[in-house]
């Protein structure tokens, strides 16, 4: 496949990284030359100094031929302009990244194909769904829907109370038969380890486990792992940014109580205008005695974000420290993205790896509906549609002879979750969640094809 990808920052060089892997023909086109020499050491791919809203660039880059192109700058209307050049240039299909959710919200009044638009990615609305799925059960550390929540992954840090802690993964199906769950990953404590959990994998205190359950089995794993499920009511929003404004519009929807600490006065003015039900402070929220002041300790959950980083991070460990249950850190360095588990932040959110994952999914082979991302885990989570003639359906799933390194998580079939085990014989047109690490992926994608 014949790719162009347009900005050379965080998500141009994780999506060009990913794809790279893949033996795609890749040209990575930016304006910035230490950027594209960073790419150029690290990636097998071409790489072209230039202005891609330019229509000498494009031709340059054999747009013409390219079978899609993904406008990843930072600039929305930069992205905008290059997807619809390149469209009117021959490109086959574009993809563009954009901030202002507004784009998404508008999709059904706005036809953007017709402006050379095939797909929108908002990292704002990615962002802002992957916190509210967090908050809806918010024991877990990491939360994804497969089809509406027919089937689930979730990923907890195993407690000692946990009844199946000691047990292998053979003896907790054996011990708990009524449980219908599947263990996908693990990433194993004070490790940056991951592995695919096999029926001798020991299940221990500490560990970061992944599970992929249907809907009913959601309370069933909120026993088995120790944790109860209790309701969310009071939460604090650091930053009124685009997510932090969305989230808290979302949640004050719901008649939950939102607090949001604004360090900047106008804007916290403009937040108390749009948002009447909300009650937003104009102050620091890195200040320990404000945070005091407005209970910081009875919030079920805090979530960090403002546009740096560093203050998310922070505000997060104070608010742990502080006994809230929940904290969520939004982080737009995608390296932070990794020390969720290290230093006892619940979940930290990169936007820019959600967006690179929501595009990756559009140049997968086997027909892939969705892609989960898992923090600093070297495992992919993909849903495949199940093609006429493919070799996932020839056999039952212990005769397939998949990896060692890859599981079945769990099928919807006619719109309903199942937890697939040995027996299951999965079916043209079933929705398929698999687990693999990372360098097993083309050996399972070999399946679906």
């Amino acid at each position: 496949m014949r790719i162009i990808i347009a900005g050379a920052g965080e998500v141009g060089f994780h999506l060009a990284k990913l794809l790279s892997f893949e033996a795609h023909d890749i040209t990575l086109i930016d304006e910035k030359s230490e950027r594209l020499h960073y790419a150029d050491l690290r990636l097998d791919i071409k790489v072209m100094k230039g202005n891609a809203t330019s229509i000498r660039v494009l031709k340059q880059a054999d747009v013409k031929h390219t079978d899609l192109v993904i406008a990843v700058t930072s600039n929305e209307t930069v992205n905008i302009t290059i997807c619809f050049l390149a469209k009117r240039l021959g490109a086959k299909q574009t993809i563009a990244r954009v901030r202002n959710s507004e784009f998404i919200d508008n999709k059904n009044e706005i036809n953007f194909s017709e402006y050379g638009i095939d797909e929108l990615i908002s990292t704002e609305e990615l962002a802002t769904k992957e916190i509210k799925m967090l908050l809806n059960q918010a024991a877990f550390n990491h939360m994804h829907e497969f089809e509406d929540g027919q089937l689930s992954l979730l990923g907890i840090i195993l407690s000692k109370s946990a009844p199946f802690v000691g047990m292998s993964v053979k003896e907790a199906a054996a011990t708990f038969p009524e449980i219908h769950f599947m263990p996908i990953a693990i990433q194993t404590n004070n490790s940056s380890n991951s592995i695919i959990p096999r029926g001798d994998t020991v299940f221990k205190s500490g560990d970061l486990a992944f599970f992929i359950t249907v809907k009913e089995g959601v309370n069933e794993l909120y026993k088995l792992t120790g944790k109860t499920r209790e309701p969310v009511k009071n939460i604090m929003i650091l930053g009124g940014s685009s997510v932090g404004r969305r989230v808290a519009k979302q949640l004050c929807n719901k008649h939950l109580n939102v607090k949001i600490i604004e360090k900047n006065k106008t804007r916290a003015l403009e937040l108390a205008d749009r948002l009447p039900n909300a009650l937003v402070i104009h102050g620091d929220g890195r200040d320990i005695e404000l945070l005091d002041e407005e209970s910081i300790e009875s919030m079920d959950v805090f979530i960090g974000a403002t546009t740096s980083s560093e203050a998310n991070i922070m505000a997060c460990l104070i608010a742990k420290s502080k006994g809230v249950k929940k904290t969520i850190a939004l982080a737009e360095i995608v390296d932070y993205s990794k020390l969720s588990h290290s230093i006892g932040i619940h979940s930290i959110i990169n936007k820019k790896l959600l967006a690179a994952n929501s595009i990756f999914k559009h140049v997968r082979k086997g027909d892939v509906l969705e892609i989960a991302t898992l923090n600093n885990l070297d495992v992919e989570i993909l849903e495949f549609q199940v093609r006429e003639g493919s070799k996932i359906t020839t056999k039952d799933i212990r005769d397939l002879n998949l990896p060692r390194e890859a599981t079945i998580g769990g099928v919807i079939r006619d719109g309903k979750g199942v937890i697939a085990l040995g027996d299951f014989r999965i079916r043209t047109n079933d929705k398929v969640v698999v687990s693999c690490l990372s360098d097993t992926l083309k050996k399972v994608e070999k399946f679906f094809a």
